[in-house]
């Protein structure tokens, strides 16, 4: 790494992409979603070096995120690469540590989207500095040096760092093996949500699950919540294509659109459907709740899962804590960016929890599949799933793949969210072409999701 490399300006870009137009993200909570990315780019004096990185929202107030995402990138303007990395742990706790920014969002809330962005846009530069993928250079990391990026604060009653050092060393003594599998693309397991949002008739939800199974899929995620008629409806047609005892996998996501007893009801009535969980089926932040739900499911054999709106590691220490979750869903940038995620990661090893992240988006799986690798090499060991989606129009300059049902290890150095020029030009928000055109401005004249 040059030591003089500075990062020395930013620049964001609100990009919306119509995804309402074909129902592609729709689900018993959002109707009308417009994937979407608050995203930065950090410029630095070497004119051959920049970092990228986003944060996903699903349409209106996309802007106010980019406009948070200022005032946390210009904590890093004239800093140089060195000093920020040498200790990443210190980097992520001066990053949150603005009282000002803090007083309105303790990492929570816009301001901690932000800060998501930000951290991942200087991994990105950090992992390019070097030459490898994020994935690769926390892999490369010593147990010491992967605790050095965690901020324990708020967390030591769940796992010190003494402890954390001592699970990733006795995990690193079978860690070639799994760099094998890494090297093979057969590091992380994929399942599909594109046939399973609300919005999709029922030919065009039976004709993507023969296609996905086709393409070597076992697992299913089915949105669900609007109607229980209806989803009984659609889980039957899923398992009259995918089966009842095979290896095919069912799972269910209400995005958190039930109460705590409606969440119980709801689901007893789609036990027969064998899901292996549900998904957000209620407030994430009710960790209480979660924890009734998952005590009243367990006699079917059905899970629990969150984690794609828990908006910090505390509200992951106290699902873990309480016995609430069985699956830990972190999200790349919901969190506070790759250091949270690492805290997430160990916390989640230590309670026997299996990590599935929520991705999806337009450059959330770009994020995951290198986070996905990172757990089951130096941190949980064991194999998990991620979601892919397919469906959606392809805006990275190098987008995920999967084969045989896994995912394609990425070998570029950085974190691979780099946005095309076309889909800048094509989907800023206002003035890109799409939304400059007679279509584009019909959408905002004729609704009110701007």
């Amino acid at each position: 790494m040059a030591s003089q490399t500075t990062i020395n300006s930013f620049e964001t870009h609100d990009l919306r992409w119509p995804t309402s137009l074909t129902k592609t993200g729709s689900d018993a909570m959002n109707d009308a979603a417009d994937y979407s990315a608050a995203y930065v780019i950090l410029h630095t004096s070497d004119a051959s070096l920049a970092g990228h990185g986003f944060t996903f929202t699903i349409g209106r107030g996309n802007d106010i995120v980019c406009q948070a995402i200022k005032y946390v990138a210009e904590r890093l303007v004239g800093k140089s690469l060195c000093e920020l990395t040498s200790d990443m742990g210190a980097t992520w706790r001066y990053l949150v540590s603005d009282s000002h920014l803090r007083w309105i969002g303790p990492e929570k809330g816009v301001i901690h989207l932000a800060t998501g962005a930000v951290v991942n846009a200087l991994w990105d530069l950090w992992a390019k500095s070097v030459g490898k993928p994020v994935w690769q250079l926390v892999v490369d990391m010593t147990p010491e040096e992967y605790v050095r990026c965690v901020d324990f604060r708020y967390i030591v009653d769940a796992i010190t760092p003494e402890e954390a050092i001592e699970m990733l060393k006795d995990v690193a003594k079978t860690k070639e093996e799994r760099v094998k599998d890494v090297k093979e693309d057969r590091a992380v397991p994929a399942y599909t949500t594109s046939a399973g949002w609300l919005g999709y008739s029922d030919e065009k939800m039976t004709t993507l699950l023969r296609d996905s199974m086709a393409a070597g899929f076992h697992h299913f995620k089915f949105k669900v919540g609007t109607s229980l008629q209806q989803d009984r409806r659609r889980l039957k047609l899923a398992r009259d294509v995918i089966g009842y005892d095979t290896d095919n996998v069912l799972m269910v996501d209400a995005n958190q659109v039930w109460s705590v007893p409606e969440a119980i009801e709801y689901m007893e009535q789609l036990v027969e459907f064998k899901p292996w969980f549900i998904e957000e089926p209620t407030s994430p932040d009710d960790i209480l709740g979660h924890a009734a739900i998952r005590k009243a499911l367990s006699k079917y054999g059905v899970g629990v899962a969150t984690g794609e709106h828990c908006q910090n590691r505390v509200i992951f220490k106290q699902l873990l804590q309480a016995g609430a979750i069985d699956v830990c869903q972190i999200d790349a940038c919901r969190l506070g960016g790759v250091n949270e995620v690492m805290a997430v990661l160990l916390m989640a090893k230590k309670f026997g929890i299996p990590v599935v992240p929520h991705s999806g988006g337009v450059g959330l799986t770009e994020y995951t599949q290198q986070l996905s690798t990172i757990d089951y090499v130096v941190v949980s060991g064991q194999r998990s799933l991620l979601e892919y989606i397919d469906n959606v129009e392809h805006s990275v300059k190098v987008p995920t793949r999967t084969k045989d049902g896994y995912f394609v290890t990425p070998l570029n150095p950085g974190y691979g969210v780099e946005y095309t020029a076309k889909a800048l030009a094509e989907y800023e928000f206002p003035h890109g072409r799409f939304w400059s055109s007679d279509k584009g401005l019909g959408i905002v004249q004729g609704s009110n999701r701007f």
